[in-house]
């Protein structure tokens, strides 16, 4: 009798809401690829949700973790200094213009709990307004920031009942074009201001620059740049929430960078450590010193060796590698949209840099999750990872490490063609 698999294991010890995407057991990862328990190589186009950005084990921040290991392994950042750590903070706060400081916790929903903490200090104010679909993670607060899925929600109430909900700019599903959209959402927000809540009652205003689990969708340029200019003559700050968009995601450091605005807080976490739990606040520093001792902490924020694998990611994202992010993924959308042409009204590609989601509906314009769910178990039997996003599961999101080869890219373009021509074209006369 063979031993039983991890997944078998894992059925008798884990709670349900520890779901997987897959039920594959990793033993081993490097570079794209990543392999199961039973030596089987896989393409990873997951990257640990976002979050390997430069590779799977890559050789410099592995070396710069292990020499870390060898000097300090903990020391407690409430505790003591320590070098990563000042030299971290450091790092992320040239990286911004402006003045501006880093605070460090362990995850993307820590660093948005911290963040808001933050800004409800400093501006002595309670209301937070959040857009519709976004994710910010699933503790208690950020659950009530999220509106991805209402599966997130159920069962915990309103932790934060002062958070309101507005749209964010979907022009794909909702019959406007891009710039008919944008206005309606400004629009909307302006009506909120005047109507619900007054300015002087919002701590923050936090969205995200491409909305990750709400489907991957990039905030449009003028969408964005109004949301700044309005927050800034409100004296409102705007917080970018950059888990998955930051380190090189989009092809540059950050997101915000393409909308030619600059945050008044950035939260940071998933590919700043390239796999090690990390995650950050670089704020204002106005709104910073407004946070006195005492007001927030953790125990393991800014660990030591979390911080160093930090640093070696940030001495690899150099402009060629960013620029060569935006190359690949803007030749990757237009090969997506090659193969997909067949099918036109059904699928929506999109994307910034190498954060690309294809969106599904059916002939009668349903989301259509099953063909997601169909083509990603094709992937996978051919050796190639995908995963679903989306409030209906009806979107594949293609996140390789920015790393990734030209070979690699042409295997899983293959295999997402033959995905498409054996579920889409077998019933193509259904849908239309």
């Amino acid at each position: 009798m063979s031993d039983p698999s991890l997944a078998e294991r894992a059925d008798a010890v884990l709670p349900p809401t520890a779901s997987r995407v897959t039920r594959l057991g990793i033993t081993r990862a490097e570079g794209s690829y990543v392999w199961s328990e039973t030596g089987r190589r896989y393409l990873d186009l997951t990257c640990g949700v976002g979050v390997t950005n430069v590779g799977h084990n890559h050789p410099g921040v592995m070396s710069r973790v292990r020499e870390q290991l060898d000097s300090l392994v903990h020391a407690g950042h409430n505790v003591s200094y320590y070098p990563s750590y000042v030299e971290l903070a450091e790092r992320l706060v040239a990286a911004v213009p402006g003045r501006y400081r880093a605070y460090f916790s362990n995850s993307g929903a820590e660093a948005v709990e911290s963040a808001l903490k933050m800004c409800m200090r400093a501006t002595g104010r309670g209301g937070l307004i959040a857009f519709r679909r976004g994710f910010h993670g699933r503790t208690l607060g950020t659950t009530s920031l999220s509106t991805s899925s209402a599966k997130y929600r159920i069962g915990y109430g309103e932790a934060l009942p002062s958070v309101q909900h507005l749209p964010f700019p979907y022009a794909f599903r909702s019959g406007r074009t891009e710039a008919e959209e944008v206005r309606e959402c400004l629009r909307a927000f302006d009506e909120h201001l005047q109507l619900v809540t007054d300015p002087s009652q919002v701590a923050a205003v936090v969205v995200e620059p491409v909305q990750g689990e709400g489907g991957y969708l990039p905030a449009p340029v003028e969408f964005l740049r109004e949301l700044a200019r309005r927050c800034s003559e409100l004296d409102i700050p705007l917080v970018l929430d950059e888990i998955q968009t930051g380190f090189g995601r989009t092809g540059r450091l950050f997101a915000y960078e393409h909308y030619g605005i600059t945050p008044d807080v950035l939260v940071l976490a998933k590919g700043i450590a390239n796999g090690m739990p990390l995650s950050a606040v670089v704020a204002r520093e106005d709104l910073m010193l407004e946070w006195p001792p005492g007001a927030h902490g953790g125990t393991y924020g800014g660990n030591p060796v979390s911080c160093a694998a930090a640093l070696a990611v940030l001495d690899l994202l150099d402009e060629p590698l960013l620029a060569r992010a935006r190359q690949v993924g803007d030749r990757l959308l237009e090969e997506l949209r090659t193969i997909l042409e067949a099918y036109p009204g059904v699928v929506d590609v999109r994307g910034t840099g190498l954060m690309i989601g294809v969106e599904f509906l059916d002939g009668s314009g349903v989301p259509d999750h099953e063909t997601v769910a169909l083509l990603r178990a094709h992937a996978e039997s051919e050796g190639l990872l995908l995963l679903p996003c989306g409030p209906d599961r009806n979107v594949i999101r293609l996140i390789p490490p920015l790393t990734v080869s030209d070979d690699e890219l042409a295997f899983a373009l293959s295999v997402f063609r033959s995905g498409v021509e054996s579920v889409l074209a077998s019933d193509i006369s259904a849908r239309f």
